[in-house]
């Protein structure tokens, strides 16, 4: 009997090309790669860079899956959509921190799901990944299925992504 030390490697995929994004603003929003974050881990972050440029840095996406890519594209450039970017930064892990995410989140699947055709399968592996990666940072059970029972509320239950965007403009009085 042989036994080895070697440890499976995790999978890796190729990086997908980013969506057209822009900003409440009409600005065009850039994808740049970055190196920053945990390795392990595909995370994105929609801020302004030092020029004033809106951008999202994209990190570490050859750990997840495309369509898990797709999605914390989709969920970075909401952030932009809805002028959170340009808004103070609420506490984190507060209220109005988890109604962003929450917001960006449904953006992110009604755009994945009308723009890209996302059936319950591909839905599926967005919230497969999504899991293990909140397993992984360490997110109890109990946020990680709200997460994903908001997700599968927006994807079941409301209409395009334009009006939804809009609605929250309107209620922030950002249109």
């Amino acid at each position: 009997m042989a036994f080895s030390n070697a440890v499976a490697q995790p999978p890796t995929y190729d990086v997908i090309q980013p969506p057209s994004c822009n900003n409440n603003k009409g600005e065009a929003v850039s994808f740049i790669e970055s190196k920053k974050g945990r390795s392990h881990i595909a995370a994105g972050m929609a801020i302004r860079d030092q020029s004033g440029k809106p951008v999202v840095y994209r990190s570490n996406y050859t750990v997840t899956p495309p369509e898990f890519q797709r999605f914390i594209d989709r969920h970075e450039c909401a952030h932009h959509q809805i002028g959170d970017v340009d808004r103070p930064h609420p506490p984190r892990n507060g209220i109005d921190h988890l109604m962003n995410e929450s917001i960006s989140d449904c953006i992110a699947i009604l755009r994945l799901r009308d723009e890209e055709g996302y059936n319950r399968a591909a839905f599926s592996k967005v919230a497969n990944a999504m899991r293990v990666d909140m397993a992984k940072i360490g997110f109890p059970e109990i946020s990680i299925s709200s997460r994903i029972s908001n997700i599968h509320n927006c994807y079941t239950r409301y209409g395009t992504p334009h009006d939804f965007i809009i609605g929250i403009l309107k209620q922030r009085d950002l249109q």
